[in-house]
């Protein structure tokens, strides 16, 4: 039992309750209400839960008033900088960085899962070309449950083990097919002797005409895009899978239905809006009139790519992918590249205007990872699929956290009700 402790007083005769406060490693104390209905018969009303804990959690913390976002105590920077996707994938899911050895077998298991079952290819015949990339993703990660349900147990460990395995290895191969059958071009098959990022490039651009070889410096862009987006907290995604788990679901659906909240243009579709934006403005000389428009609050200009729900400071992760913008850019020898130009012009009136300072506006991540997106020649339809292919790992961290978890229950909101007091029922023939 805490030590500390809340005392709730009401105006309406209510007696006065008490309600331990614990304190986490880092962040801000939470008050557990839990019994609040128990002891009172009211609940609390908090849509958007902007104050509500909903979880313990030791995977991921972030401090938006510092703009501090940690892996498992590790922060960010060091992470991109240092390690390569499957080493924070590994920190992620158990916790620790791994040894030499560990990292061998890790990326070793991983890679021998990358093949997808034949029969899945089948599935894409199922949709239209045109269909929109996301779409395509919430029914073929579905429909894995349907081929690997030797291992659905989600009360084993060996089984969760084995789905974890499964998911981070066949999303790059699911994403990239996603690409090809879009482009009406064939499938392509992983390869072993490829990295995790270098294969996923591979089946995205290679075909059977010509050899592909890997570019370092863009497969270490995406390798740090992955990184960043790996996982990012109690957010409204990762929430969705943890809710969906909550009911006993199978990983593949609680990743579906994470993939299907990623997909809103709020979430996960942010970087998309962001190249719509700097479509619209076309030229750096239209940057103050579509300003002047912002400000004005016009409803069809809007500032995309500019700050977040958590972080009311700089995004640590815009510095790192700002650093991989240039890199990209300037070994594709797009330097002068007008979209970029526009960008940065953009981002300089931003945050040197008191308007968006005042307000904290300033470049999160997702204001450089679609340009970096289109210089590697990826369509905008894909980019949130590709957060998808990243954020996959925490899912899954988090998911087996919850299902590991003694105190988690079925997720149940509560709600305020607001409608209509009980009536009686008057047959049609009455009614007026």
């Amino acid at each position: 039992m805490s030590e500390k402790l809340a005392t709730l007083s009401f105006s309406d005769g209510t007696p006065s309750v008490d309600f331990p406060i614990y304190s986490g490693t880092v962040g801000p104390d939470v008050v557990d209400v839990r019994a609040l209905y128990a002891k009172t018969g009211k609940f609390t009303f908090d849509p958007g839960f902007m104050s509500t804990a909903s979880c313990r959690s030791n995977i991921t913390y972030i401090d938006g008033d510092k703009g501090i976002l940690m892996y498992r105590g590790y922060p960010i920077e060091q992470l991109a900088e240092n390690s390569d996707f499957l080493e924070v994938a590994y920190l992620i899911l158990n916790g620790e960085l791994p040894n030499a050895a560990q990292k061998k077998e890790f990326d070793d298991t991983v890679t021998k899962h990358t093949m997808v079952h034949e029969q899945l290819s089948f599935f894409f015949r199922g949709f239209r070309r045109d269909a929109h990339p996301m779409a395509v993703l919430v029914g073929v990660v579905g429909a894995l449950s349907a081929f690997y349900h030797d291992a659905l147990n989600i009360n084993d460990p060996r089984d969760r083990e084995i789905s974890a395995y499964r998911l981070i290895a066949k999303l790059p191969t699911i994403t990239a097919m996603t690409y090809k059958y879009s482009m009406g071009q064939p499938f392509m098959y992983p390869k072993n002797e490829l990295s995790y990022v270098e294969n996923f490039l591979y089946m995205m651009f290679g075909t059977p005409c010509e050899e592909w070889k890997p570019n370092p410096v863009l497969t270490r862009a995406v390798e740090r895009i992955l990184i960043l987006h790996a996982d990012h907290e109690q957010n409204a995604s990762t929430s969705t899978v943890r809710l969906a788990g909550s009911t006993g679901a199978n990983p593949f659906a609680c990743i579906a239905a994470g993939i299907a909240s990623l997909w809103g243009p709020a979430h996960g579709g942010a970087n998309e809006a962001v190249l719509k934006m700097l479509d619209e403005i076309g030229d750096v000389k239209n940057i103050p009139a579509f300003i002047k428009r912002v400000k004005e609050k016009d409803g069809h200009a809007m500032l995309m790519g500019f700050g977040h729900r958590v972080y009311k400071n700089y995004d640590p992760r815009a510095k790192l992918i700002q650093q991989t913008c240039h890199e990209v850019l300037a070994e594709l020898k797009l330097k002068d590249n007008k979209l970029i130009e526009l960008a940065m012009a953009l981002e300089k009136v931003a945050l040197e205007d008191d308007y968006f300072i005042q307000r904290k506006l300033y470049p999160n991540v997702d204001f450089y990872s679609g340009i970096v997106y289109k210089a590697l020649g990826i369509p905008v339809s894909m980019f949130t699929a590709i957060f998808a292919l990243a954020r996959t790992t925490g899912w899954i961290a988090q998911w087996k956290e919850l299902i590991g978890d003694t105190e988690q229950k079925i997720g149940r909101p509560r709600q305020l009700f607001v409608g209509a007091t009980k009536r009686d029922f008057v047959p049609l023939a009455k009614r007026k």
